[in-house]
């Protein structure tokens, strides 16, 4: 208080003051007030060798990162999970020794988290963003954790620069906007001046960035790991998950629509799916490298912004997973599950890729904050399903009772046990890579082509699909304040293609590039969805019913659905029970002000005699809308009526009653199946 018995707000200001700190024009030091003279790459044995844990700038950044956040995890916030079980088709012993990829009558117990990456726990589900794709296998071996994305490269080279990227992609410090989007000045000038993520944002403002659900997407372990037979000898090695759904997306506008209508969309899609026995199915592949051949690409089999095009490397499919059990309780499993890259199994071992090598420091230390101290492995859902035994004690959370005086290594008073396992009794023994090298803090050459993928990426991807991603570009940039960090973007991308750097900048109002371009041909199809597996079943279609429909015409519309593994969800303007003019009764499921046409892969307006002239109205807007967003849309009797003006002709995907009930129903299951219907005339 002054003297006058008022609060004096300067003091307080003035106290915060000597706290503030303002960065512009200053140089970088450690938090000790080192200057620092490499921020780009940790210390290394060698240009490609591995990293050094000497580096303390490394470690104080990515320790300070991993501690910026309680309880929940900074990245990868939002997450959903479900247990399951993984079984190999041919044992991998010819590549490894783990002894999960062995018998295919094991069936290995596994639990998988689903999450996006930059929002908050509170944050939508259907955001533009990566998403993350973590198995835990409890194999008899150990925990063995496949911690992965569903794209299968990353926006940097080396694990310093992460704190750097999720900083950049965060909401802004000074106004806390905005939650879980990419759409903002700093994460745009982090691209611009970090060009090694061009191809990531290729992908990262593909269709992949908005999956139509958990299901219906792949799972890419991102970087290069080694299989170790039981020879010692060593393949290199990238994991993709395969889902038996196909791959398959929303589109923008209808993902930013789920959003609002139901922020928990792929989580509640993955829980019904399971609840109702279609169970997601994922097969497991494998890319396999001699390390003979490690050099003979036109990339560095290490550079994690890379992809092996599978053209070049086939993907061989291993096994199986399958998620057969929804989680108890979500705080006790999937929020306190911890994975970690370095949970590893005999037969797999790292690589020299500087993104993992860091990642291997980084999660054991978050798991460290998160989960309260070192005993994070005690936990239920973390416990091996094998004993474990080792001289560690103490600690919060502690549960086993040790027993002995006993708890180090070398000893007589317990006939030095526990005692390390030889490598013929299942011990873990490192692979043993020759590594020579000046301690440097150095790019390796052959990781400085940011753009020869990027271009790759675009020439496989289809029409639709690249107008998807000038779509992007347009949007995330078109919310970007600054003009500089706008033409700093179209003039990196210029690299990647000309057409599309041109197409955003007029768009954004900017100047086109006037040179640039790339004379890269290669394509690779795995890419584009456009080639993925189309399948009917576990697709949702919304039934929109009146008073008074035809009961036998719904009726065998409906079983011709279910029979293909459609799921049939009944739309009206009540709840309650509907009545056909043959006394069918059909329970409602959702009302117009409940539901929306974005929750559904379908609509099938199937009529009614006795609808007001709001009914009409309500079912136009579904129909409407689905037939923005390329839906299948069937119709029978009155339900012809209700479409709007425009739909009555011969749109792609539209399928009217013509008198042959089966033919109708045969063709609207072909039409569902199609997934999108990219060739309709319409308003994008």
């Amino acid at each position: 208080m002054n003297s006058n018995g008022k609060k004096n707000e300067n003091n307080k200001d003035e106290q915060l003051e000597q706290f503030r700190v303002r960065d512009e024009g200053k140089k970088l030091t450690t938090n000790q007030g080192l200057k620092v003279s490499e921020d780009e790459f940790s210390l290394k044995a060698g240009e490609r060798g591995p990293t050094l844990m000497e580096d303390f700038h490394f470690r104080e950044k990515m320790t300070h990162f991993d501690h910026e956040r309680i309880p929940e995890r900074i990245v990868h916030a939002r997450g959903f999970a479900a247990h399951g079980e993984f079984e190999v088709y041919e044992s991998m012993k010819k590549y490894t020794k783990a002894k999960f990829l062995q018998d295919p009558a094991v069936k290995t117990p596994v639990f998988v988290r689903f999450s996006t990456v930059a929002g908050s726990r509170g944050s939508a589900e259907t955001v533009r963003d990566v998403r993350g794709f973590a198995t835990k296998f409890y194999t008899e071996e150990g925990n063995y954790d496949l911690v992965g994305n569903n794209i299968p490269v990353f926006f940097i080279q080396d694990a310093i620069k992460f704190p750097d990227l999720i900083h950049a992609v965060k909401p802004e410090p000074h106004n806390e906007i905005p939650q879980a989007a990419s759409a903002h000045d700093t994460f745009w000038d982090f691209v611009a001046n970090n060009q090694e993520s061009a191809h990531m944002i290729m992908w990262h403002l593909s269709d992949r960035a908005i999956p139509r659900s958990f299901r219906m997407m792949e799972g890419f372990g991102v970087h290069t790991f080694r299989f170790v037979n039981d020879e010692g000898k060593a393949h290199f090695v990238k994991f993709h998950w395969k889902p038996v759904l196909g791959v398959h997306s929303l589109v923008w506008d209808e993902a930013q629509k789920i959003a609002g209508k139901d922020p928990d969309f792929h989580r509640r899609d993955l829980w019904d799916s399971i609840e109702s026995g279609n169970y997601p199915v994922y097969e497991l592949g494998v890319q396999l490298i001699a390390e003979e051949d490690e050099f003979t690409f036109d990339f560095d089999v290490l550079d994690p912004t890379k992809i092996w095009p599978e053209e070049d490397i086939p993907v061989k499919i291993i096994g199986k997973m399958t998620l057969n059990r929804n989680v108890d309780n979500v705080f006790a499993e999937t929020e306190q599950v911890a994975f970690h890259p370095g949970h590893v199994v005999p037969g797999i071992d790292f690589t020299n890729d500087p993104l993992l090598q860091g990642r291997l420091f980084s999660y054991t230390d978050t798991q460290l904050l998160r989960l309260g101290g070192p005993n994070f492995h005690e936990l239920p859902i973390n416990r091996p399903v094998c004993p474990f035994h080792n001289n560690q004690r103490d600690g919060f959370g502690r549960q086993t009772i040790n027993v002995g005086q006993v708890s180090y290594h070398k000893n007589s008073l317990a006939a030095n046990t526990p005692a390390p396992a030889s490598e013929e009794e299942g011990g873990y023994v490192h692979y043993q890579e020759k590594v020579e090298g000046r301690k440097v803090q150095r790019r390796s050459e052959s990781f400085k082509d940011h753009f020869s993928q990027a271009t790759m990426f675009w020439n496989s991807m289809s029409e639709p699909e690249r107008e998807h991603i000038i779509g992007a570009f347009s949007f995330e940039l078109g919310k970007v304040k600054s003009k500089s960090v706008q033409q700093q973007v179209v003039d990196m991308f210029s690299n990647v293609n000309v057409e599309l750097a041109s197409a955003v900048a007029l768009s954004i109002g900017v100047t086109p590039p006037k040179e640039g371009g790339s004379n890269i041909t290669k394509t690779s199809p795995a890419l584009s969805q456009l080639n993925t597996k189309i399948l009917p079943n576990t697709r949702k279609v919304g039934v929109i019913i009146g008073p008074n429909f035809n009961g036998e015409d719904v009726a065998k519309v409906c079983h011709a659905l279910k029979a293909e593994g459609i799921i049939v969800e009944v739309i009206s303007d009540k709840l309650g029970i509907q009545k056909g003019l043959d006394g069918t009764e059909i329970i409602v499921d959702h009302t117009f002000l409940t539901s929306d046409s974005v929750l559904f892969d379908a609509i099938y307006a199937a009529g009614g005699k006795d609808v007001s002239q709001k009914f009409k109205e309500q079912a136009a807007y579904f129909i409407n809308e689905a037939f923005s967003h390329f839906k299948a849309i069937g119709a029978t009797s009155e339900g012809i009526s209700w479409l709007p003006k425009g739909l009555l002709g011969d749109s792609p995907g539209v399928i009217l009653e013509d008198g042959n009930m089966n033919k109708f129903a045969q063709d609207f299951v072909q039409a569902i199946s199609s997934h999108r219907h990219w060739n309709r005339d319409v308003v994008k």
